[in-house]
């Protein structure tokens, strides 16, 4: 059986027309989408991310490629496998989603109140879809896809800019040894400079003999609210307040 497969005969047939057809459809395919997922991955590398378009390119180069392959089981192994292979393209798909859950999930990073990560593990499991579309032939819908990913990565933040919102911080604040603060007081305080407090986001810890305080402040309008550095400048100024910090509330 062995010296069967390994006959000139048997070899031969891994480089014959439909094969060598069959792999060049498979090679344009592959090409086509990483050149797709290195588009979309370029705003990622632009803005110094870590999953730039060197993890774009493969992701959604591999994804076409386990598509593809899903689609040409008669030719597994040039026709010779051992029982015929029946393959449902479906459930590739759903191994590749699968997969990329888990490659979303690393880059996305939580830091108190801060969520960031989301837009590039969402733009990640946008390639593999990229991917997965050129693996099946839908080369117009891939194209779409990318234009449309690559335009929501760049000009999705100005367009959140542009349109009305309620900025927030992330405030945590360590009072001094001995100082009770009070929430009517912060809130009043908060809301004289166009702020106020999210509902539900104020946590208190006490440490060392001191209390800490961390909450979320929303800005009450686009033309109100103190800028972020008048605030802190405020604060350092503030009886009873040891330390702070103050950072955007990103998601």
């Amino acid at each position: 059986m062995a010296v069967e497969l390994l006959s000139a005969e048997t070899l031969a047939n891994y480089w014959s027309a439909p094969e060598v057809t069959v792999n060049l459809l498979a090679f344009f395919n592959i090409l086509g989408a990483l050149l797709l997922g290195l588009v979309v991955g370029y705003e990622r590398t632009y803005h110094g991310r870590a999953a730039g378009m060197r993890t774009y390119g493969l992701v959604c180069m591999a994804s076409a490629a386990l598509t593809v392959l899903a689609g040409y089981p008669g030719y597994w192994y040039a026709g010779h496998a051992v029982t015929g292979p029946t393959v449902d393209p479906t459930r590739i798909i759903q191994g590749i989603v699968t997969g990329i859950g888990f490659l979303g999930a690393g880059v996305i990073m939580r830091e108190g109140f801060s969520i960031s990560g989301l837009t590039t593990a969402a733009s990640i499991w946008s390639a593999s879809a990229i991917g997965i579309l050129v693996g099946i032939g839908f080369y117009a819908a891939a194209i779409l896809l990318t234009l449309l990913s690559a335009a929501c990565m760049l000009w999705g933040a100005k367009l959140e800019k542009w349109l009305p919102s309620h900025p927030a911080l992330a405030i945590s604040i360590t009072f001094r040894s001995g100082f009770v603060p009070e929430e009517a007081v912060l809130r009043r305080t908060a809301k004289q400079r166009g702020y106020e407090l999210a509902s539900g986001s104020l946590t208190i810890s006490f440490a060392a003999g001191r209390p800490e305080w961390h909450f979320i402040a929303v800005r009450m309008g686009l033309d109100r609210g103190e800028p972020m550095a008048e605030i802190a400048r405020e604060l350092a100024g503030f009886e009873g307040v040891e330390s702070f910090s103050i950072a955007p509330a990103r998601n």
